[in-house]
């Protein structure tokens, strides 16, 4: 669902695990809001960008595969 956070997670070697223990959630809830089976809140956006990635602006992380290449 966020093709470039992925990236950024593989890049760094970033478990989804250790994404859940900095949101404080289960592994579980964390893969199903990735996966677009549940909604990541802006504050958890945020505290993804801030703990793990600061150097990454949240448009770039959060960016979805249909918004790719889209104008508006």
């Amino acid at each position: 669902m966020f093709p470039n956070l992925e990236a950024e997670m593989a890049r760094s070697k970033i478990t989804q695990a250790k994404l859940a223990e900095i949101l404080g959630i289960t592994p579980t809830t964390l893969s199903f809001k990735l996966n677009g089976k549940g909604t990541l809140s802006l504050k958890e956006c945020v505290a993804i960008k801030k703990s793990v990635f600061p150097d990454k602006t949240l448009d770039y992380l959060f960016q979805t595969e249909s918004e790719e290449g889209r104008c508006e």
